[in-house]
């Protein structure tokens, strides 16, 4: 079977950034839903089940590019006072909606801290060695939903 719109589709994977192995492991997902990054997801279009391959996604059809207007300089203050805030540490922000806003602590100096809301991979290349463990047909309730339920799920 083929991996193709409406499938349920398990790879096998490792992540690479510059070299460097960032992850690796398994996952289920729904094709054509938006739930992968869309350069992994075009790769996978007509892959058979079995097959093994290797992707170059580049930054614009991964996480995007870097957007110099994500960082931003604030307060020390605007973090918990128990916070341990230094370079690389993640907290979550929420926008006007409510909605949490991960960001990634860039500089500390003083009372002032450089965060950066852009995805810690925005701007770079992607490059993935993949393996296409099961293709299958997915449930309608999969369809309506959008996802996978494997594993038992719960709204």
């Amino acid at each position: 079977m083929k991996v193709e719109q409406d499938k349920v589709v398990t790879i096998r994977y490792t992540l690479q950034v510059e070299g460097e192995v960032l992850d690796q492991g398994e996952l289920s997902y729904l094709h054509g839903h938006g739930n992968l990054i869309r350069g992994l997801e075009e790769a996978l279009e007509g892959r058979e089940e079995g097959e093994r391959f290797q992707a170059h996604v580049p930054a614009e059809k991964a996480y995007g590019a870097h957007d110099p207007e994500g960082v931003q300089v604030v307060p020390l203050s605007a973090f918990p006072e128990d916070a341990e805030v230094a370079p690389g540490a993640q907290f979550y922000a929420q926008d006007m909606e409510g909605n949490p806003m991960p960001l990634t602590v860039v500089e500390v100096q003083g009372e002032e801290v450089t965060i950066d809301f852009n995805h810690p991979l925005a701007g770079k290349d992607l490059d993935f060695e993949v393996e296409v463990v099961k293709v299958r047909e997915a449930t309608p309730e999969e369809i309506l939903h959008g996802h996978v339920h494997e594993g038992g799920h719960a709204h």
